[in-house]
C-alpha cells in the first residue's frame, strides 16, 4: 500500500517519509547491508540475508499491491537514510496483524527519523484496521524499547538468550505488541 509523503524537520536537518517506490531497490539493497554493519540491535550482520536491487523490486511491489503491507523510506537531499516496513500475512489467521520492523543509518540518528517512520506506520495500520503490531527488539536498545512504549506497544514476552553479539554475551530479545483500533470481535481477552 501507498501513503502520501510527509516532510520534517529537526536539528535543521529536513528529511521526507514516503513510500518506497522501485527506483529505490539498487539504493535500499545498499542502505539495508550499511545499516546491518553500523549495529548490533538488528539480527543480521553485515552482508547477511543479502537483499539484491532485483529481491528489492520484488518486495516493493508486492507491497504495494497488498494492502496490509507498508514500505516507507526516509530521504534526506534525496538520499535514502532509512526506512520502515510493516508486512502482513496473507494467512486469514494472521491477516490482523502485520511485523513491523524499522532501521536508520547511524550517521542520522538523533533527527526523530526512526521516531517518525514508527509514527507514520502506527497512523497507518490504525487507519487501515490492522488490529496489531508486532515487533522484536533487543533488550540492550533501551531508547528503542521506550520509543515503542510511548507508542502503545508492550512488553509480550521475553526471548531468553536469543542473540550471540560480538561482546562475547548473549541478550535476550524483547516481543513487544501494540494492538490498534478496537476490535469489535475480541475473544479470549
Amino acid at each position: 500500500m501507498r501513503v502520501n509523503q510527509k516532510k520534517f524537520y529537526k536539528n535543521k536537518v529536513y528529511y521526507i517519509i514516503r513510500s518506497a517506490i522501485e527506483q529505490d531497490a539498487k539504493t535500499l539493497s545498499k542502505v539495508r547491508a550499511e545499516i546491518d554493519g553500523e549495529t548490533e540491535n538488528l539480527d543480521r550482520e553485515k552482508g547477511e540475508d543479502y537483499i539484491d536491487e532485483e529481491g528489492f523490486k520484488k518486495i516493493i511491489k508486492e507491497d504495494t499491491e497488498r494492502i496490509n503491507n507498508l514500505f516507507l523510506v526516509a530521504e534526506v537531499n534525496r538520499r535514502i537514510v532509512g526506512f520502515s516496513r510493516c508486512e502482513g500475512n496473507n494467512l486469514k489467521r494472521l491477516s490482523h496483524k502485520v511485523d513491523f520492523g524499522v532501521g536508520v543509518l547511524k550517521e542520522y540518528w538523533g533527527y526523530g527519523i526512526g521516531r517518525n517512520l514508527l509514527q507514520e506506520s502506527v497512523c497507518w495500520a490504525d487507519s487501515n484496521e490492522i488490529k496489531k503490531m508486532a515487533l522484536n527488539v533487543i533488550e540492550a536498545n533501551d531508547k528503542a524499547v521506550e520509543l515503542y512504549k510511548k507508542f502503545g506497544f508492550e512488553v509480550e514476552g521475553i526471548l531468553k538468550k536469543d542473540k550471540f553479539l560480538s561482546d562475547g554475551n548473549y541478550y535476550n530479545t524483547i516481543v513487544m505488541g501494540r494492538l490498534g483500533p478496537p476490535m469489535s470481535h475480541w475473544v479470549g481477552t
